[in-house]
């Protein structure tokens, strides 16, 4: 199934739902993060139906949401995609073929083209902190079987904040494989992003996540040789 983690995204929910269903051929779940707007109504009305959040706790929060969701369903495959309007649905079936033919665990969509200088600088210093080599370590557009699904509504999981790096380390300690799949995105249709609109956001943000990072990249250094992941 398809996940959609929104949050006030009145003004693009119904045509990403409209076109997840044209292109993607699945049902179309959405993860409503406490929204204060529309959200929700429109989504119903687009089809799709509405994990509802009494309040806001982040897109990685509502995305889990929506992974345990499936998880207790029993979902074999499930892909991940943004409310906002960037993610080309026409690109989820490449990613898809990518985790049901076996090639990989997870397919990450990439899109580095999208990486503005705020964007890059945060891109090469995550993965200098983690010792991880992904183009484009933040996107939300992933597809998953159930072994990364079981991996990602972990208690583990439950304490990251954001879906980028630290989730990508986990999928990696978890020695699931990772492919990274060029897609097509689209320029936000509304709205910015919360992560990289400021340096001053920027650095909060970095300073939380290179912590992660490097937290991580010592407790691997720390464990006896054979317990070790090899990271990409």
């Amino acid at each position: 199934m398809v996940v959609i983690p929104a949050f006030n995204e009145e003004a693009t929910i119904g045509d990403v739902i409209t076109s997840a269903f044209r292109h993607a051929d699945l049902p179309v779940w959405v993860v409503d993060d406490g929204s204060t707007d529309l959200t929700k109504e429109r989504a119903l009305t687009a089809g799709a139906r509405v994990l509802s959040l009494p309040f806001q706790i982040g897109a990685w929060g509502a995305t889990q949401t929506g992974l345990r969701y499936a998880h207790k369903l029993g979902v074999d495959f499930v892909i991940t995609m943004d409310a906002d309007g960037q993610h080309d649905p026409m690109s989820a079936k490449h990613l898809l073929e990518t985790v049901v033919s076996g090639k990989a665990d997870v397919a990450l969509g990439t899109f580095e083209a999208r990486g503005s200088g705020l964007r890059r600088v945060a891109w090469k210093m995550m993965g200098l902190a983690s010792g991880l080599d992904f183009r484009d370590p933040t996107s939300g557009y992933r597809a998953m079987n159930a072994s990364a699904i079981k991996a990602l509504t972990s208690s583990a999981a439950s304490m990251l904040d954001h879906q980028d790096i630290g989730v990508l380390i986990l999928l990696v300690r978890a020695r699931l494989r990772i492919s990274e799949i060029p897609v097509n995105m689209f320029p936000r249709k509304s709205g910015q992003s919360r992560i990289f609109s400021t340096w001053r956001v920027v650095f909060s943000y970095m300073i939380h996540t290179l912590s992660l990072a490097l937290a991580k990249r010592q407790l691997r250094r720390n464990q006896p040789s054979k317990q070790r992941n090899t990271l990409a």
